[in-house]
């Protein structure tokens, strides 16, 4: 296994160059990979300008991208950089101060409640699980396309 890279401490221009571009651009959600899954931390940026992504990658230090499918002939080749769980909790501690979206409801509460909500042994008490459930709820409800 690869080692555990931690997030760059970043300057307040590189925090709030990346806060504008997750405003814009990206994500703060909780993800499952499968269905059973429980939900875990992960931040994004899209874009087709890889040039874009790369640096992203070189000022936070961590995470990393990948190449989305283009289904379509005239469409351009676009990427996704990605990073997930206590990597993703450091980045928005970050960067929080800076954004301007809904997305900072959900940085808040993030910063707020995940850690004492996710316990790093993945072993969840019947009382943890039901606060999680309704943190996860609450923090969907933060996006407004969805009202």
């Amino acid at each position: 296994m690869p080692p555990y890279k931690s997030v760059n401490r970043m300057t307040p221009t590189q925090a709030a160059y990346l806060a504008g571009l997750i405003d814009g651009e990206g994500s703060i959600t909780l993800t499952r990979r499968h269905r059973k899954e429980n939900r875990q931390l992960a931040v994004s940026i899209s874009n087709t300008d890889f040039d874009l992504l790369n640096q992203v990658n070189t000022i936070i230090g961590a995470g990393r991208i990948t190449r989305k499918r283009t289904y379509k002939e005239h469409h351009k080749p676009s990427g996704e950089y990605r990073i997930e769980n206590r990597q993703a909790l450091e980045l928005i501690r970050q960067i929080a101060p800076y954004l301007l979206t809904y997305k900072v409801r959900r940085a808040d509460l993030v910063l707020s409640d995940y850690v004492k909500l996710t316990p790093r042994n993945g072993y969840y008490t019947p009382d943890i699980l039901r606060k999680r459930d309704a943190f996860i709820q609450k923090f969907l409800s933060l996006n407004p396309s969805r009202q």
